[in-house]
């Protein structure tokens, strides 16, 4: 099955690129060896700035010139393709041992699969870049090929092609492997060399002007750079102090990185070490671009933290972090801005200088310390064929999977949330609809509100802010807070949200509304987005984004009561239990007072909510937790009392 999903992933990642029209696929291939690609013309390959591989690799593309574009196009795929599943399967056979039998049968098709899935690889493979094949090198001349001289070859051809591949060559010296260090660095000046020889112009002004590519490209502070320098640039520095800081940095990532890959080669986890080495030369490279960064997926192998519940921690972050962009990783807030644009640049620097990995040694490489829960509650619904599964389950869930399924959830809420529209005639009708009745029932109040605070700047910026950034951001730091405090409550808490998010998601579909923002000729303000020009009907480009139209229930205001309830009923605090209260509270006034949502939206997200509990309750039983029963208290029975207790400090079985 493992494989089916590999051959499912392969075809729509084919599909994907050659769907494009033929302007906008494969454009870095194309603007190499187009008719008009840099490599066709006359003169130097850094003319212009669209041409960012070294001269070596101007060399080895030379000859596809003389190839008809469109055949090309589909063998560059497919042969990029094939790199990504021997890349999986080298790195697959190079885990370090010992390996069970389960292990080994599924490395490799989980491996192919998530380096489908990474940026990395969907960016070279829309882009027709060729930095799949340094690090496929790199790989194949560490575990695959036998020989110092051929391993020490393969390495420097690949830093020929992507300079910093050069560090592999210094691992290699200083883990003993001199004779190959000596060749790697050999083939590295014999291929450059040959580049020299045969475009000189090209290769001085790559090496001495540019600097090792340095100022090709994209601009060095634009986020596709995720390294060190790309990252100071950012943050405001320039000219001769960011230059010198670079430096220094740099040359602490190299001791730091290369001190920790020396140690894990020699622990026998050479691919760790790999890892370990790719992500520093991520981050010291003038510019990293995101194809060049599948160093950083390879890092997934670590193995981090001594409990069993903790295990899971590292490879998930790396999953996700090389995976999913950083925009839909982190809020919208600016403080966090500096740590989402540079998510993948931290992640290789944590590789790098600061995961705790353990050594194979360790007495918990192989057993990390168990964690003892809540004994599990039978099923409800026993007698029914299938549904058994649908128990309580006190233990904390694979952090992994979790992040994973909250993340697909997520996703496929924002496309079919986006596609459940039925036009704007329908919206605007269902809109009238909602203000007749509500001044029927004497509760429109929408516009009053939202008038007395428009014209009060300090208020409309608070009730802007509160409706922008508290949606997501409240309801994620509970289900983390209930993770890890409260596990057995977190399967409850997260089941209930995500039953009344898939209802909500029927009443999008079915009943596509005009907010009162979007309605014409009643005078509403648009505090948040601005004024809208009704005589466009999509109102500019916001439509194109989200649907303004997925208003009833309101999602809004049913999270926030989602998160009261949640923390009225396992606050420990009085304090913290009146937070929960009022959250609800400011987000009705907001979503009111902002002109996003009607009133019976609120009245909708309350109904969608507490059907949410209800369904939970139904199928999975009260939320209590459920002990054996008392035994006399002589000791002999501590075990089994341990074994009810949930982890981390959580209440004894029996307790709310």
């Amino acid at each position: 099955m493992l494989w089916l999903v590999v051959a499912a992933l392969a075809v729509r990642q084919m599909t994907v690129v050659l769907r494009q029209p033929p302007g906008e696929r494969l454009t870095d291939l194309e603007t190499w060896i187009g008719e008009n690609g840099v490599l066709h013309v006359t003169g130097s390959l850094y003319d212009t700035d669209r041409f960012t591989g070294t001269p070596f690799a101007g060399l080895v593309l030379k000859p596809l010139t003389r190839t008809a574009e469109q055949s090309l196009g589909v063998a560059w795929t497919f042969g990029s393709l094939l790199l990504v599943a021997a890349l999986g399967v080298v790195a697959a056979r190079a885990l370090p041992g010992p390996v069970g039998r389960r292990t080994a049968l599924l490395a490799a098709p989980v491996a192919i699969s998530l380096l489908m899935l990474s940026l990395p690889v969907r960016n070279a493979l829309h882009l027709g870049q060729v930095s799949i094949l340094p690090v496929l090198l790199v790989l194949v001349s560490l575990f695959a090929v036998r020989g110092e001289r051929k391993a020490g070859v393969l390495i420097g051809v690949a830093a020929a092609l992507q300079p910093t591949v050069l560090l592999f060559a210094l691992l290699l010296w200083l883990t003993g492997r001199r004779r190959s260090a000596l060749t790697a660095a050999a083939a590295f000046a014999a291929c450059t060399a040959l580049a020299w020889a045969a475009m000189p112009h090209d290769s001085w002004t790559y090496w001495v002007h540019h600097v090792a590519g340095a100022g090709l490209g994209d601009q060095a502070d634009s986020l596709a750079n995720q390294s060190l320098h790309g990252a100071l640039l950012r943050l405001g520095l320039a000219g001769p102090l960011e230059i010198a800081l670079f430096l220094v940095l740099a040359a602490a990532v190299c001791v730091i990185g290369l001190r920790r890959a020396v140690r894990y080669a020699r622990d026998g986890q050479l691919l760790l070490a790999v890892a370990v080495t790719g992500c520093v030369a991520v981050a010291v490279s003038p510019t990293a671009w995101q194809h060049q960064l599948l160093w950083v997926l390879l890092a997934v192998v670590g193995r981090a933290g001594r409990r069993a519940s903790d295990r899971m921690v590292w490879p998930a972050v790396v999953v996700l972090v090389t995976t999913l962009p950083g925009t839909m990783l982190l809020p919208n807030i600016g403080a966090v801005f500096p740590v989402r644009d540079n998510v993948l640049l931290i992640a290789a620097l944590g590789t790098a200088c600061a995961a705790p990995f353990l050594p194979r040694t360790s007495p918990y490489w192989q057993r990390p310390v168990p964690t003892a829960y809540a004994r599990p509650v039978p099923a409800r619904w026993s007698r029914v064929p299938l549904l058994p599964f649908w128990r309580r389950v006190f233990s904390r869930p694979n952090l992994l999977l979790e992040l994973l399924l909250i993340r697909v959830v997520y996703s496929a809420y924002a496309h079919v949330r986006l596609a459940a529209t039925a036009g704007r005639d329908t919206a605007e009708r269902h809109g009238r609809q909602i203000h007749s009745v509500e001044r029927w029932l004497h509760i429109d109040i929408e516009h009053r509100v939202n008038h007395a605070v428009a014209g009060i700047g300090g208020l409309r910026d608070f009730f802007d802010y509160y409706y922008s950034t508290f949606h997501f951001l409240v309801p994620l730091a509970i289900l983390a807070v209930l993770y890890v405090r409260r596990p057995a409550d977190y399967r409850w808490a997260r089941s209930t949200l995500g039953l009344a998010t898939l209802l909500a998601l029927a009443g999008f579909w079915l009943y596509p509304l005009a907010p009162p923002r979007l309605m014409p000729g009643l005078g509403f303000i648009d505090t948040v987005h601005g004024v809208q020009d009704f005589a466009e009907p999509d109102y500019g480009a916001l439509t194109a984004m989200t649907n303004q139209y997925a208003a009833m229930p309101s999602l809004h205001f049913g999270w926030s009561l989602w998160c009261g309830v949640v923390i009225v009923l396992l606050a420990p605090k009085a304090w913290m239990k009146a937070l929960g209260v009022l959250h609800p509270l400011f987000t009705v006034f907001a979503i009111v007072a902002t002109a996003n949502h009607w009133v019976l939206d609120a009245v909708g997200g309350a109904v969608v909510v507490a059907l949410g509990f209800l369904i939970a309750h139904v199928l999975a039983g009260p939320r209590r937790l459920r002990g054996a029963p008392r035994a006399p208290d002589d000791g002999s029975r501590e075990p089994e009392r341990a074994a009810v207790r949930v982890a981390d400090g959580e209440a004894v079985a029996g307790r709310p």
